[in-house]
């Protein structure tokens, strides 16, 4: 199977209700491997939060695996996935499962079994790579990674509650969070996720799955620059394997506008599969509008304030990279308290109107 033509992937986008969706991860988990261990996968805030978010009228959500919950459970990650994408389709929502993710934000590496506690006062501390930075460069393991990719894209591959799949999450991402700032993970493991997110392609294609393929391109340049988005190699390979255009965006609108130009060249269906932070100026009252004019999905990241933590700011020194100040009065991610309740009730107006017209 190879790369879906531009034809074939605005005929299915043709066929897709303007997608409006957010990532997930339910309340009380830390972190994914927190998320899908068969001790701690909490079905019944699962099921709650997948409901509200159904009501407020989004209609898919994002959400990483853990390659380790694989390893020690794969049959039993492969029932959590269904019972969750069915939850999922009763509320409204389509799912888009994803396989790798570099984002080791809490700097260790991830370890099957209990999840620590958060980190007080810091975001995503707990936030652990897939498979593992360090794991990465370790060839032994791969063929415990194509099975993986493999064995879920053959369950579910003309699964109609799969929207598409997103084979791996910011390749290349070094970011470590701590409470003094942020710094980046040593040694450079750059070179094997591209390696990785290549052979993701082909694990996967050769699965013929009926759902399209992507990994989204996440880099962005700095404030005041005129420089074009998404110009490392790991961007342009992204792009070039992708059958449609994903992309991260936490950025104030004008940016956004920008590089939705950037990528419209490319001639295929586009969805932004991050974005949404307040202090920086990526914000639903101001970007969600701009989103559905220009015909391009999204995923805000987070629905309900949790252990994650994901309401307070990403470290100062990179938030003020991104042009914006760690206000910790004003919330991050995230739209809903524990209860239910909007914590900015214009946002939820806002997305009920636009994601049912």
């Amino acid at each position: 199977m190879t790369r879906w033509s531009r034809k074939d992937a605005n005929s299915w986008w043709a066929g897709t209700p303007w997608v409006c969706g957010f990532n997930f991860l339910p309340s009380t988990a830390v972190n994914f491997l927190e998320m899908w261990h068969p001790d701690s996968f909490d079905r019944a805030t699962i099921e709650r939060e997948l409901g509200w978010a159904g009501s407020l009228g989004f209609n898919a959500l994002r959400v990483n695996l853990h390659s380790l919950v694989w390893d020690h459970d794969a049959e039993g990650l492969m029932e959590r996935l269904d019972w969750l994408m069915d939850v999922a389709d009763r509320a409204g929502l389509l799912t888009v499962p994803c396989f790798f993710d570099d984002c080791g934000f809490g700097g260790a590496e991830p370890v099957y079994g209990p999840q620590p506690d958060p980190v007080p006062g810091v975001h995503n501390s707990r936030a652990v790579a897939c498979p593992g930075r360090m794991a990465l460069g370790d060839r032994a393991r791969w063929q415990g990674y194509e099975a993986y990719v493999r064995g879920l894209t053959r369950a579910f591959r003309a699964d109609r509650r799969v929207l598409f799949w997103d084979l791996y999450n910011e390749p290349g991402n070094r970011m470590i969070f701590t409470g003094q700032g942020a710094r980046e993970h040593q040694p450079d493991f750059s070179a094997d996720s591209l390696a990785l997110m290549r052979a993701s392609f082909e694990w996967a294609r050769a699965e013929a799955p009926e759902q399209p393929l992507s990994v989204g391109a996440w880099t962005t340049p700095l404030p005041g620059s005129t420089d074009d988005p998404y110009q490392t190699e790991i961007d342009q390979v992204a792009l070039d394997l992708s059958d449609i255009v994903t992309f991260h965006a936490y950025w104030d609108a004008d940016h956004v506008d920008r590089f939705i130009d950037y990528l419209s060249s490319l001639g295929r269906p586009m969805l932004c599969t991050e974005w949404m932070a307040r202090p920086i100026g990526s914000r639903i009252c101001n970007q969600l509008e701009l989103l559905k004019a220009r015909d391009v999905g999204c995923f805000q990241w987070g629905l309900v304030r949790g252990r994650t933590q994901t309401n307070l700011p990403w470290p100062a020194d990179l938030v003020e990279a991104h042009g914006g100040r760690a206000d910790r009065s004003v919330w991050f991610h995230d739209i809903l308290e524990g209860d239910g309740s909007a914590y900015d009730p214009a946002e939820t107006r806002l997305i009920r109107k636009l994601a049912s017209a």
